[in-house]
């Protein structure tokens, strides 16, 4: 499994909040989304949501789709363009060049995962689940970088992580 406990806080990642306001208004993805804890944050910022996670979930106003984004089957949102995707604490690296392809042009990607190292301060600790060092940014090159960072984490639990975020030119 490459997801890590989704949602140990109820509150939308510092590094989701930041970036968020970057979108443009419209449809947003938010990929392998937990309990919800970014759809309900960007639904309450006006955005119109939809969320994909293998466990099913009730979000009130947010267009869900349960899918195992792992287990062979073609993308579920094949022809759908989103103005912006939250991808956090979920590391699957076949669907980068999925996310790539369904962001609208002008759209932002934000992106938040675990890298090499974590296996100091808890799970994930698989290395098949931990990002290489600046892995992130080389993964989205066809995408102009707004911001990238890399490293020890404090908030909101001790963490070695890569955050990017990303817009289509």
């Amino acid at each position: 499994m490459s997801t890590a406990s989704h949602d140990t806080v109820a509150s939308p990642s510092s590094w989701v909040a930041r970036w968020s306001e970057l979108i443009p208004k419209g449809r947003v993805l938010d990929v392998a989304c937990g309990s919800g804890r970014h759809s309900r944050y960007l639904l309450s910022q006006g955005y119109k949501v939809t969320a994909v996670d293998r466990d099913p979930q009730a979000i009130d106003s947010v267009r869900f789709l349960q899918a195992d984004l792992e287990d062979g089957s073609p993308w579920p949102l094949p022809a759908e363009r989103f103005h912006g995707i939250v991808v956090a604490n979920y590391l699957y690296r076949p669907l980068f060049p999925l996310l790539e392809r369904s962001l609208a042009p002008g759209g932002i990607l934000i992106y938040e995962t675990f890298m090499q190292g974590n296996e100091r301060y808890g799970k994930p600790s698989n290395p098949a689940f931990l990002l290489q060092p600046g892995e992130l940014w080389r993964a989205f090159g066809g995408l102009h970088v707004i911001a990238f960072e890399q490293g020890r984490a404090r908030e909101p639990k001790p963490a070695m992580v890569q955050r990017l975020c990303a817009t289509q030119a």
